[in-house]
């Protein structure tokens, strides 16, 4: 099930970004194998099923210091048509599984390679995080209220937004491409590239002169009356985004500023500051429900500020099935959505080395070269 049935994509072991790439895949279909280190506890320090990023995968546990382990690693990569890596660059050439020597094996390979700061550049060697590859592109300064340190939601925009969905894309239209050509070849995937691409829709405003570079000091950034988010009588948040003027107007007649002279008052700039306490404090007469009850579905653009508990019990995401249990875990179902090739439902996110024997198998070892390899400590 899934449009990427089929697909047979290698994901050496790592966190973030590459293994929220490999389950995206692993979603749509694609059959994602991952090279666990035999022996290494996993990221998150608990039991598999807890990382929702392994669902649907299966996996073989190497000791790549081992005699023979690198050649099943890559006898399992001669099959692949995708492979992904998150390691610093020079790493997989180290352990004899750089893109030379698997293209080298499998010409058709997409070698995806995910990094924060890129392949090349004066940076590329630094450690880094989420937070400090959306610092460098730009995507972290407009975050967050003006007199208060830039912010973002963790890990959202650089690691998953910059990083998997790129690397994603790529990997995809780079198997596209070989299947007409035959053609393998190496994606550079930096997550600076990626953030920075993302604030193309900013970059368009501020060349025309509707964004000013300063935080906090536009339409779409919190400066706005209309667009910001507001706590509630009882502590709760919710979200206005009444950008058109349509929603705009049925914002204020709905509560209740019909007669306050607001009609025109969306674009004049100098009564935001004025307009945003005149906001905050009406906001804070009702409780989150009960704007709920009078805004939401209404054409205003709203929506409470939910917590991840309450995310997954609203109404809109019940109905649309948006979270679903696997393995007694609640997590974000599988997404688009797909009207001739749904995807499957997401599979049990397996221990490491748990399929070793039977995917060494379809590689072409027999049984006593799979004794082999367990009698050398290699799997």
């Amino acid at each position: 099930m899934g449009p990427l049935t089929g697909l047979k994509i290698i994901e050496l072991a790592g966190i973030g970004p590459g293994p929220f790439c490999g389950m995206l895949l692993a979603d749509l279909g694609a059959d994602v194998v991952i090279v666990d280190r035999k022996g290494m506890p996993l990221p998150l320090g608990a039991k598999a099923k807890f990382d929702i990023t392994r669902r649907g995968k299966r996996s073989i546990a190497v000791d790549l210091k081992a005699p023979h382990a690198t050649e099943a690693v890559l006898r399992l990569i001669d099959h692949a048509d995708g492979l992904i890596e998150g390691y610093r660059p020079g790493v997989t050439e180290r352990l004899g599984l750089g893109p030379d020597v698997c293209l080298g094996r499998n010409p058709r390979l997409v070698y995806g390679r995910m990094t924060g700061w890129g392949q090349s550049g004066p940076l590329a060697s630094a450690s880094g995080h989420d937070i400090n590859y959306i610092a460098l592109s730009g995507a972290l300064f407009h975050g967050g209220q003006s007199d208060r340190p830039p912010a973002a939601p963790p890990t959202l925009v650089g690691d998953i937004g910059g990083g998997a969905m790129f690397l994603a894309l790529g990997l995809v239209s780079a198997i596209f491409h070989a299947r007409q050509t035959g053609q393998g070849q190496v994606i550079d995937a930096a997550i600076t590239d990626g953030s920075a691409l993302m604030t193309s829709l900013l970059y368009g405003l501020m060349n025309n002169g509707y964004w000013q570079n300063r935080r906090q000091s536009n339409a779409l950034d919190g400066a706005a009356f209309w667009y910001d988010c507001y706590q509630c009588a009882d502590g709760g948040w919710v979200s206005v985004g009444a950008l058109e003027p349509q929603f705009y107007s049925l914002l204020i007649d709905l509560c209740g500023l019909g007669d306050e002279g607001l009609q025109d008052a969306q674009y004049d700039v100098a009564r935001w500051p004025e307009l945003k306490r005149l906001f905050e404090n009406l906001f804070r007469t009702k409780t989150r429900d009960q704007w709920c009850q009078l805004l939401e579905g209404t054409d205003v653009c709203f929506a409470p500020v939910l917590n991840m508990p309450e995310a997954a019990a609203h109404a809109h995401n019940q109905a649309r099935q948006t979270f679903v249990q696997v393995d007694g875990v609640t997590q974000p179902a599988p997404a688009p959505r797909f009207s001739a090739t749904p995807a499957r439902p997401p599979g049990p996110a397996p221990e490491p080395g748990t399929q070793s024997s039977e995917l060494l198998e379809a590689a072409g070892f027999s049984a006593a070269d799979i004794a082999r390899l367990r009698a050398a400590g290699a799997i």
